[in-house]
């Protein structure tokens, strides 16, 4: 997560967006592949940074709940619409036409993460208020300390 969140700094500054990470100094163990994690937490954090208006804010947390590592990326961003929401994780689904051709991409970094996540026992989540900005969740199963 931290290497994510180095990664992503520059973008962030380059558009004046105030990038905030709360990740705890002790190690969550998950069982996972780093690299497929790692590129998980950069398709959420990339998106939250592009649909966030300069100026604005990005925020990376971690901590355990229950059984789980939870990560949540919240932006304060465009937000997706309640009609959008269900459908942001399919193939090629694009909430907002017009600022998605302007971002470029191919609408596929959703569900690449949603595959990676379940690869790994996982699951990724969104809520959104349109024009108020949205949170991701990703929760991966913990292994436990003495395992």
């Amino acid at each position: 997560m931290t290497e994510a969140c180095l990664r992503s700094e520059p973008l962030a500054q380059s558009k004046a967006i105030q990038f905030e990470r709360v990740i705890p100094d002790k190690s969550i163990l998950v069982s996972a592949d780093a690299h497929s994690l790692q590129r998980l937490f950069l398709i959420l954090i990339d998106n939250a940074i592009k649909y966030t208006p300069a100026g604005g804010r990005v925020r990376v947390s971690m901590d355990t709940e229950s059984d789980d590592a939870v990560v949540r990326i919240q932006d304060a961003g465009i937000g997706i619409s309640k009609e959008d929401l269900p459908f942001i994780f399919d193939r090629f689904y694009r909430a907002d036409k017009v600022r998605s051709r302007e971002a470029g991409g191919a609408g596929l970094g959703l569900l690449i993460a949603r595959w990676i996540a379940e690869a790994h026992h996982a699951s990724v989540s969104a809520n959104s208020t349109l024009g108020e900005g949205s949170t991701f969740e990703v929760r991966i199963p913990r292994v436990a300390s003495g395992s």
